[in-house]
This record gives C-alpha cells, sequence and structure tokens, in this order.
C-alpha cells in the first residue's frame, strides 16, 4: 500500500512558520517549513518522515525518536551528532536527493540504519 508519494503532499498540507527553529519539520500530517519555498530535498526528507510516523503511528515514532535521541546523545555527547545518528534522520539524510525514494521504500526501512556505524 502506497501511503505517501514523492506528489502526494498537498501544497496545503505545507505549513510556513518562520520562527521555525529547523528549516523543516514533519508533523504528521503536515510539513514545517521556515522558509516561504522550500526545496525538493528539504520536502522529500520531510517526506520521508512523514512515512516512518504513518508506519509506526504517530505516538511510538516520537517517543522512539527521543528515546534514540538521547541514546546517541550519550553515545556521542554533542546534540547535533546525536541529532544526525538517529536512525529516521539517518535514511531521511541518506535518500533525499533521490525524489523517487518513496515510491519503492521498504516497510521500516529505517531498520537497518540503526545498526550502521557512522
Amino acid at each position: 500500500m502506497q501511503l505517501i508519494t514523492p506528489l502526494a503532499i498537498n501544497r496545503r498540507f505545507i505549513l510556513r512558520i518562520p520562527t521555525l527553529g529547523a528549516d523543516g519539520m514533519a508533523l504528521f500530517p503536515f510539513i514545517l517549513v521556515r522558509q516561504p519555498n522550500p526545496g525538493p530535498t528539504l520536502l522529500n526528507h520531510e517526506r520521508i518522515h512523514l512515512r516512518q510516523q504513518a508506519e509506526m503511528g504517530i505516538l511510538p515514532f516520537y517517543l522512539w525518536y527521543v528515546l534514540e535521541y538521547g541514546v546517541r546523545r550519550f553515545q556521542y555527547r554533542d546534540r547535533y551528532t546525536a541529532y544526525r545518528n538517529i536512525s529516521f534522520e539517518r535514511e531521511a539524510y541518506a535518500n533525499d536527493r533521490n525524489l523517487t525514494y518513496l515510491k519503492n521504500r521498504r516497510f521500516w526501512a529505517f531498520w537497518p540504519y540503526i545498526f550502521k556505524n557512522v
């Protein structure tokens, strides 16, 4: 079942929040962006997160995200390095330039990124 394709996000689900700390953030079913015209790589990165959220469920996704961030923060002792090594972020950053990635993405494709070394 195809939950979210690269073109499935209607512009009305992309909300501009100029005070957003990050360039973008996925809060199912919305993509929050800081800039008025986000690029395709940023939107694809956030779409990958939307797919992850749809697969896991919203609450389990965020619980896992926060718990894994805590583990990575302890592991790397640096906020940014911890963030970049969360399995969800690893998958999204590794594939955000591939605008057709979501068409063939396997279920729970973030799983191998939990165990990959940086």
